[in-house]
């Protein structure tokens, strides 16, 4: 009698994150993946295009290159569309309505204000206006936009960069938890130790490329 079939391999998946010659006259190529629950930490000397990078990535600024998530290409989605899977925290990002809750969506303002709970800030800080905020209360919160997206993947420009070692820490935990749910995270750094306490790839920016860090 003949032997059985051994059962079929299981289908490997598609990276979360794929970059495959991603560039611009300004810096690349670029080529990284990144599976699901995987982070890359991003270092090097200001100027050396690290935010540039993520970017590029967010469809920012001008770039060639394919990038695709989960297997599916950036270019099937709108550029807002694809912000919204892939959203970008930028180390001052913009703010362009006068009061702080105005910046989401009401079915996010309970899960914000959860968050804010999280990283020390005050419950009142979601209804107020955004130029009463501190440089590290505007980063915190900033990062929370992009948190309540629930996003398969996060762009981080120095998250931490205004915070102080408590504050510190509390982002970090929450980082943790949505690698640990399978967001994929790419963030700027200046701390290298930031990025073997998030368990990351780290990587040093070089003449606007990507060098693995020794």
């Amino acid at each position: 009698m003949a032997e059985p079939a051994p059962p079929p391999a299981p289908e490997t998946p598609p990276p979360r994150l794929t970059l495959r010659d991603l560039q611009s006259p300004l810096a690349g190529p670029f080529t990284l993946e990144l599976p699901r629950g995987g982070c890359a930490a991003v270092s090097g000397q200001s100027g050396s295009g690290k935010s540039l990078f993520l970017r590029m990535v967010a469809d920012l600024d001008p770039n060639t290159g394919e990038v695709r998530l989960d297997g599916a290409p950036r270019a099937g989605l709108a550029a807002p569309a694809w912000r919204r899977r892939v959203p970008y925290v930028a180390a001052d990002s913009g703010w362009w309505r006068d009061r702080v809750a105005e910046h989401f969506a009401p079915d996010q303002l309970a899960r914000a204000r959860e968050l804010a709970a999280r990283l020390a800030l005050a419950p009142d800080l979601i209804e107020g206006p955004v130029q009463r905020l501190s440089t590290g209360e505007r980063q915190r919160l900033a990062v929370i936009r992009a948190l309540v997206l629930d996003s398969p993947a996060l762009l981080l420009d120095e998250p931490t960069g205004a915070l102080d070692p408590d504050s510190t820490a509390k982002m970090e935990a929450i980082l943790k938890e949505r690698l640990a749910a399978g967001t994929t995270i790419i963030l700027v750094t200046h701390d290298p130790a930031q990025g073997e306490r998030l368990g990351a790839r780290r990587f040093v920016m070089r003449d606007r490329r990507l060098e693995p860090a020794a």
